[in-house]
């Protein structure tokens, strides 16, 4: 019940006393917490529109689906491109924040900009399927990625995440008679079209993150990342989820940006942050 307190204002043509209504301390303590309450829901409902879309450019690949289920376990929403929905659709996790659009890296820039739309970022996890074209891997892991590059300018969109891999460069690091390095190349020369597209990206302007992991296992990680600079590993491997893992963490970790990286796992090094290990890397 509201407390009233009497009041008499002395003024010539008031001669009776006005009553005020005073809110007690527990009644306006009351409001007060109401709308905090409220304008933390504002707050939160602000936060869900303003969810950050990731556009994922072979989202179907044994690395690809991987990343776009850890976006979506860490709160992202996700614009799946793939070059057939309904294999995307049978493999891809359902969710609200995920979007299957139909996207292919061969089929040039305007396109793949109405698949990215309104993305604030682009992971490219494509890689060529095995067929008796020679020119796949250059089609796609080389033109491809230009071709998704342009797209990001073309888009708006300044933050891209590329899965290359290791010992693209291996001729210049003398690895040129590696077996790893001369079995990658037998078919259409895949790894000098990795390369040819990594320079596209570093000159592009685009704020990028390149990673080159080691040879790509499907089981569960049964190691600790190990992170180096560009052209130093040359032999290793690593789960794809751990990879998928680098990528995610990478989106918003400033310590990533403009770099390239090398990654590869192993038993016997200690465990560190994903941002710890970007941060030990000093680009060349």
């Amino acid at each position: 019940m509201l407390a009233l307190r009497r009041i008499i204002i002395p003024y010539s043509t008031l001669a009776f006393p006005v009553v005020i209504k005073f809110s007690p301390p527990k009644m306006q303590a009351m409001a007060t917490s109401s709308d905090a309450i409220e304008l933390e829901e504002e707050k939160e409902g602000e936060e869900e529109k303003k969810k950050r879309n990731i556009f994922v450019a072979g989202s179907t690949g044994r690395t690809g689906r991987r990343i776009v289920e850890k976006l979506l376990s860490r709160g992202f929403a996700v614009r799946a491109g793939a070059t057939d929905l309904d294999r995307a659709g049978s493999s891809l996790p359902q969710s609200p924040d995920l979007q299957l659009v139909r996207a292919d890296v061969t089929e040039g820039a305007d396109k793949l900009a109405q698949a990215i739309g309104g993305a604030d970022a682009v992971v490219c996890a494509t890689g060529f399927r095995r067929s008796w074209d020679l020119f796949a891997p250059w089609k796609v892991d080389n033109l491809g990625t230009v071709n998704l590059v342009e797209a990001c300018r073309k888009a708006g969109v300044n933050r891209f995440i590329l899965i290359s891999s290791i010992l693209v460069n291996g001729a210049a690091m003398g690895q040129i008679l590696n077996p790893a390095y001369i079995v990658l190349n037998v078919f259409g020369l895949t790894l000098i079209a990795k390369l040819q597209a990594e320079q596209y990206v570093r000159k592009s302007g685009i704020n990028y993150t390149i990673i080159r992991p080691g040879g790509l296992r499907d089981e569960p990680a049964a190691g600790n990342i190990i992170m180096e600079p560009e052209d130093t590993l040359y032999e290793g491997s690593i789960s794809r989820d751990q990879v998928a893992d680098v990528a995610v963490e990478a989106l918003e970790c400033p310590e990533s940006f403009y770099k390239v990286v090398e990654i590869v796992a192993r038993a016997d090094t200690p465990n560190r942050s994903i941002k710890d290990l970007f941060s030990s890397i000093k680009q060349k």
